[in-house]
Formats: C-alpha cells, structure tokens, sequence
C-alpha cells in the first residue's frame, strides 16, 4: 500500500513522522475521513472545506492549495487501485521540540491513506445496533468548537472504551449539561411521529459530511427535519433512531441502554434514506 507523506508517495512501512511531531506529542492537527464509492470521491469540496475551516480555528497554517490537496487524494487513491473504501487526511502541526508552543514548529506536516474500512459487522446493518449511553461527557462547545476535526480524540476513545465494557459497539455522548450531543463517532438521527430530529452543533454534535447528505436527502423525500435538543428519554421512545458517519455510513439502532427503540427493527423511514443515500454517494463525488 502506498501513502502520500509530505509530497511523495511511499510504501506503508515507509511512511513516519518524527516522535517529535506536535501532533504525535499533543494531538496537535487536523483530520478528515473521506469515502471512496466507484472511483468517485464523496463530497469532497465539503471535505476540504471543513479542512480547511479546522485548520484556520487552530490557527495551523496550511502551505498547500486546496487544488493541491485534492490532487494528492486522488493520486493516492489511484497509486492503491482503490475504487471503493475510505481515505484518511492528515495535517499535523509538524516537527518542533518538547515545548508546546506551535511556534516550535517551522512546518506542518501532511500524510494520506487510502484503504478499506469496516467500522460495524455487515450483520448490524440488517438488524440494526444496540448501544448504550456512557459516563463520559461530549467536550464543551465553549471549550473547544465540536466543528474542529483536531487529532485529540481521548474523550470520544474513553466513551467507545466504555461502550465496549457494557459489550456495546456504539454509544451515546452526552454533554455537560445532560443533552444528547453524538455517539462516539457518529451523528444521531431520530425519527417521531414522521419527523427526523437531529442533535445541533451547539450541542456538541460535529457537522457531519453524511449528517448534511441527510439533510438533503429528507428533502428529497419530503421528510421534514430539524436540529433539536434531544434527550436520553427521546431516543427511546422515538420511531426510529439511526446513526451516520463517513465510516458507519447510515446504520439503524433497535435498542438504547436496554430499551427497544421503536418496533425493534429497522423503520421504513431509515429504509427510505438508506436507498436514496446508496443512489446518491455514487453520483455526488469527484471522479479521480
């Protein structure tokens, strides 16, 4: 497998950064995960866009274009004959010394992997997840924008460590003030009485790529939608409830903390947005 590490392409093995690097020693940078569906990269402008919007709130300066960013995503995927599967972009604050201040850091650092992913067994797909909520709390808005896609993710590692104790895959986070915020990787959606309900970034959710796919799918279908402060009592008693994410892509809940969600089975809305979101992440992308 080949990544594309700071200009050029190298075999995996190959590809290090400095035990140096602010990102390795604080967490120090930015990420974004792309999808791949038929040679055809998914929303990509909006990818780079948010990329781009994270690196100016952590004022980490990025040498390169967005062109140039974009042109070195499809390189690597051609590079590993990938024509479906999931991407991997990286800027770290780049190499400096044991200080924490960025300006020990003459140059950021940028790598790119291209590869397979499967975040839940297919299984779960079909009949749906059951997770749970756990004790550990969303990061505060006022303490660090849920918007920015930064490389420190112990609080979201924390929160599927304790998912994984209760024998659960997925699970709710909520922040401080008991509001539902996202799971630990993934947008929440709900479904009551017809309507789709969906947590805000004021909240703590992250503004999901698939989240807004969502949003234009329920258009599509003339499903009404809306951010809405939600609750663990809304989820379960709502109709339906579904996660999403670049890596779970639109995957249908059954069960939190022990409740039935709905009839216990995917809903049909769920079913409705999961067809049209296979039609649409084949269309709405950038052909490499």
């Amino acid at each position: 497998m080949k990544v594309y590490l700071d200009g050029q392409l190298v075999e995996a093995a190959d590809a290090k950064i400095s035990v140096f690097d602010h990102g390795l020693l604080y967490g120090d940078g930015i990420f974004e995960g792309i999808r791949i569906y038929d040679g055809n990269v998914f929303r990509l402008e909006e990818h780079l866009e948010r990329f781009e919007y994270s690196a100016k709130a952590l004022l980490l300066k990025m040498p390169w274009s967005r062109a140039e960013i974009s042109q070195a995503i499809c390189d690597t995927c051609r590079a590993n004959g990938l024509n479906d599967g999931y991407i991997r972009l990286v800027v770290t604050r780049g190499k400096g010394d044991l200080g924490l201040s960025p300006a020990l850091c003459p140059a950021p650092s940028i790598f790119i992997i291209a590869d397979k992913i499967a975040l839940y067994p297919p299984e779960h797909y079909v009949k749906g997840l059951a997770i749970v909520t756990v004790p550990t709390r969303r990061m505060n808005p006022a303490a660090l924008s849920p918007a920015i896609k930064s490389l420190n993710y112990l609080n979201n590692i924390m929160a599927k460590i304790e998912a994984q104790q209760c024998g659960a895959l997925e699970a709710i986070m909520l922040n401080d003030q008991g509001m539902v915020a996202e799971c630990t990787g993934d947008n929440v959606f709900i479904v009551h009485k017809g309507k789709l309900y969906t947590p805000s970034s004021q909240q703590g959710a992250l503004k999901g790529i698939i989240r807004d796919a969502i949003f234009d799918i329920a258009k599509t279908l003339n499903v009404p939608i809306e951010e809405h402060d939600l609750t663990r009592y809304d989820i379960w008693n709502a109709d339906e409830c579904f996660l999403t994410g670049t890596g779970a892509e639109v995957i249908p809940v059954v069960k939190l903390d022990g409740r039935q969600v709905g009839s216990g089975t995917p809903g049909p809305i769920f079913q409705q947005v999961l067809e049209v979101f296979r039609e649409v992440v084949r269309k709405d992308g950038t052909k490499f």
